[in-house]
């Protein structure tokens, strides 16, 4: 069997979606993708902790960076 990958389960919102979603629904889905990360690890995915998280917070940044620029 083929290891999955982020990719394989991640949802990505286009810019549009996302600024359709409330603060709420924001935070329900950063917390979904980070218990995502952590269970991928658990099944084996050939990461150490620290490369999830800081995937995990490059993801982050990444979407931070999309709302600043729709502000801006």
């Amino acid at each position: 069997m083929e290891a999955g990958t982020l990719e394989d389960v991640a949802v990505n919102f286009t810019t549009e979606e996302w600024d359709l979603l409330n603060p709420s629904q924001k935070k329900l889905y950063r917390d979904v993708m980070w218990e995502t990360f952590r269970n991928m690890a658990a099944v084996g995915r050939a990461w150490d902790n620290q490369e999830i998280e800081e995937e995990y917070k490059s993801y982050q940044r990444n979407l931070r960076n999309e709302e600043v620029e729709k502000c801006c």
